[in-house]
């Protein structure tokens, strides 16, 4: 590794790495790899089912997580959600993605870098202790 920096610090140092009336700075690019490298966290409405298409094309960038407000679509007509719900839900498996609702009017969507994280209800805690107490007094 010291030899990589000692070439490094050749090259730089070399009158020909320097021009007339520059004073040894280097420019570095930004690049385009940067743009795509931010994780982008969008808000999306559904008012009827032809406007997923945008939230599917940016589920499949693999750079955004989708924020999507159900509610305009469920006062609507309900078939039309689930059926939209259901293609959103698709996609999100083919890109190994997650889906989960939050609230009764949202949706959150994510690709395969993102996972949503649920907490066990606890109901299931409560029965499974229940359950427990309830066979341990039957062996008694």
């Amino acid at each position: 590794m010291a030899g990589f920096f000692s070439k490094l610090r050749e090259k730089f140092n070399s009158p020909e790495s320097h021009g007339e009336g520059e004073e040894g700075y280097v420019e570095l690019g930004t690049g385009d790899g940067e743009e795509h490298a931010k994780v982008v966290v969008r808000p999306f409405a559904i008012t009827d089912f032809e406007q997923i298409k945008p939230i599917l094309d940016a589920l499949r960038e693999g750079h955004t997580i989708a924020l999507i407000n159900i509610k305009p679509l469920k006062d609507k007509d309900l078939v039309e959600l689930k059926r939209a719900i259901n293609k959103i839900k698709k996609t999100c498996d083919a890109i190994d993605g997650d889906i989960a609702g939050f609230g009764d009017d949202w949706i959150a969507a994510t690709p395969s870098f993102a996972k949503i994280h649920r907490e066990k209800p606890k109901q299931a805690k409560q029965q499974t202790v229940s359950q427990v107490t309830e066979y341990s007094d039957d062996e008694a």
